[in-house]
């Protein structure tokens, strides 16, 4: 028998019901995580608008990405230590205190300067929320009944991409983008006056000493890895210092993963004590490993594509902001609906059910995409995106829940922190690849006298191209997925009426 069908978890009682202090903390958290993750997509249609009002060129308003992208990845990591050294309510009141002060700072900034800082501060609280959330989920929710949970932190992650796409463009449109953070402040600040006031403390907080080692290599690991990707992906032109830029990128990746390995040394050195910042040995599980690689690559292959489809939907389509947030509101809307229903089908029929359409629907889309030219209607880019969205939903929740319920409850948070940074990693590798296809494409076309348009939309092709003969890789790897042995088991009032589900 496999280390995970032979975990075994003494805390956990095969009940229907959650405590309902957790219960109460599972909500904060996800109204938090909505308020974070629709600050963020809100930003990807915003880009060109905020480039034309602030004066800037491309390359520098992308920083207002980059940078964002480049602190998540410096932080994530380090939140498998920060969840089990500082207690929940602690870790929750951070989180939002930097994420509505990052708000309150881009709102007021005179000019990038200030809002850049502004983002930064913003993406320190976001990078804490996720794995907050998950770790969270994983120690309050009974094993048989998180797939249902994972399916409301699935609504949460589609319905703020529904929402934040749309309202970014009728802002812009109508308002102004100040308002894009004067909006997302007040119900950052009303989900910061409910922790404070409802937050509790769920189990036990370690009095380990950090690592101050560690954390130099993470920032130096992880932050140059996603700098150096951010700079592929900046948009600029190779016949304005794009072969320098090009040089620093691979300089500052190769360094990069030299950090890399030597923080990789150090988690090996310290998880001998438990001392690790990041514990490498939630990648002992088999099924982890999976599910995780599973993930990357979708991160890998969405995150590229909506970064670039913002791009393609405003130069190609010739769409403006309010339509090309209504091209995604659909798509996203439904996968909202979805989400709770995956998440019961998961805890029914197990991973591969939901993962084997969901992984071949992503990569169908994807190569859809491929196909699109400046005269591809509107309502087949609705279509393509609602069946890319089909598949999101039928993804995220057994990947959820079937990699980090394969580790022992003492490794929750760290399984969590490293399922978020390769995700982030991903991201940013994916956004960097397609965007970098798409420029060069757009720049060699405009050099030779074609328009906007007739230019981008080969580069589109081809990154979408690319995009959907990487999705490929999923689709093999979501049959090899299992589902945890003690998410098998059933509430206790039934066991006796059920046989107990074979080992895997």
């Amino acid at each position: 028998m496999s280390r995970d069908s032979s975990q075994t978890h003494a805390h956990e009682t095969h009940t229907d019901t959650i405590d309902p202090a957790g219960m109460r903390v599972i909500w904060l958290l996800l109204v938090a995580a909505f308020v974070a993750i629709l600050n963020e997509t809100t930003m990807a249609i915003a880009i060109p608008e905020l480039n034309v009002s602030l004066g800037i060129p491309p390359e520098l308003g992308q920083w207002l990405t980059s940078a964002f992208m480049l602190t998540m990845a410096v932080v994530i990591p380090t939140t498998g230590f920060l969840l089990q050294r500082f207690t929940t309510r602690q870790i929750f009141l951070a989180a939002m205190i930097l994420f509505t002060s990052g708000t309150l700072i881009c709102l007021v900034s005179p000019g990038f300067g200030l809002l850049l800082v502004g983002r930064v501060v913003q993406a320190g609280g976001t990078g804490i929320m996720m794995p907050l959330l998950m770790t969270t989920m994983m120690n309050v929710v009974p094993p048989h009944s998180r797939g249902r949970m994972m399916g409301r932190v699935g609504l949460v992650i589609s319905l703020a991409p529904a929402i934040g796409p749309t309202m970014s463009g009728i802002v812009l449109d109508s308002l102004g983008w100040r308002w894009l953070f004067g909006i997302v402040l007040p119900i950052g600040l009303i989900a910061l006056a409910l922790g404070a006031k409802w937050m509790t403390n769920l189990g036990e907080s370690t009095h380990a000493p950090i690592d101050v080692v560690s954390i130099i290599l993470s920032v130096f690991a992880f932050g140059g890895i996603v700098f150096g990707l951010s700079q592929f992906g900046g948009g600029h032109d190779a016949a304005a210092g794009g072969s320098s830029t090009t040089g620093l990128a691979w300089g500052t990746i190769a360094a990069g993963i030299v950090f890399l390995a030597l923080f990789v040394w150090r988690q090996l050195f310290l998880q001998r004590g438990d001392r690790a910042l990041l514990d490498l040995r939630v990648f002992a599980s088999r099924n982890y490993v999976i599910a995780v690689i599973i993930m990357a690559v979708v991160a890998l292959a969405m995150f590229g594509t909506f970064s670039l489809l913002p791009l393609y939907l405003q130069n190609v389509a010739g769409l403006n902001a309010t339509q090309s947030g209504l091209v995604l509101l659909p798509g996203s809307i439904l996968m909202g609906v979805l989400a709770p229903i995956m998440g019961r089908i998961y805890d029914a029929r197990g991973p591969r059910t939901l993962l084997v359409p969901g992984s071949i629907m992503i990569a169908a889309a994807m190569f859809a995409y491929s196909t699109v030219v400046v005269g591809t209607p509107t309502w087949v880019l609705v279509v393509i995106q609602t069946v890319m969205s089909l598949g999101l939903a039928a993804s995220f929740t057994p990947l959820f829940s079937a990699s980090l319920g394969s580790l022992e409850r003492k490794l929750y948070s760290h399984g969590s922190a490293a399922l978020n940074t390769l995700q982030q990693v991903a991201g940013a590798a994916g956004t960097a690849l397609l965007i970098s296809i798409y420029s060069s494409a757009l720049h060699s076309g405009q050099a030779a006298g074609q328009s906007v348009p007739e230019a981008g939309a080969p580069g589109a092709q081809s990154a979408f191209l690319l995009a959907a003969c990487i999705a490929l890789v999923p689709v093999v790897l979501s049959f090899f997925i299992r589902k945890p042995e003690d998410q098998e088991d059933t509430p206790a009032e039934v066991v006796s009426l059920v046989p107990e589900a074979p080992a895997e």
